[in-house]
């Protein structure tokens, strides 16, 4: 018979940190209460979790890296907005950080959740985080709790 680990939302043995870009706070402070509403939903305590800001999106691998390596955080969620402008710049921003962010987590092994939104305008922005379950926030904290049980599944 095939083993099968089922995704566990339960995260009342869950420490969770939570990196969030100050650019595009608009946003980003939508998606931090999104995320804050989803771990007490999820039954992750204001003791086991930790938010910290950066300057912006591109900033958040560092924030991530150094709150993995402490290996008091079971998974880290990061928030940020990166709306396209005039430029192309939004697409290096978002290729570096998606990148250093997967990178981050094969490297310690602590989870870490990408939750930026990549939108054209700031309507679609906005859209993405509005209030209830489909803020990218509130869906980061469930994605967390669900690999941070997965991490803890597959080392027993």
């Amino acid at each position: 018979m095939t083993r099968a680990i089922p995704e566990d939302l339960d995260g009342t043995h869950v420490s969770v940190a939570i990196a969030v870009a100050r650019f595009n706070t608009l946003i980003t402070e939508r998606l931090l209460a999104g995320a804050l509403e989803g771990l007490d939903a999820l039954g992750v305590g204001d003791e086991r979790r930790i938010v910290v800001w950066v300057p912006g999106s591109f900033e958040l691998p560092f924030a991530a890296q150094r709150l993995a390596e402490t290996q008091r955080y079971d998974a880290v969620i990061c928030l940020g907005c990166v709306i396209k402008g005039e430029t192309d710049h939004n697409e290096y921003i978002n290729q570096a950080t998606a990148l250093a962010l997967q990178d981050l987590s094969r490297e310690t092994g602590v989870p870490a959740i990408f939750k930026i939104i990549t939108a054209d305008t700031l309507e679609q922005a906005l859209a993405r985080s509005g209030e209830g379950t489909s803020n990218w926030g509130y869906e980061g904290a469930q994605t967390a709790v669900i690999m941070a049980n997965l991490r803890r599944g597959l080392k027993g």
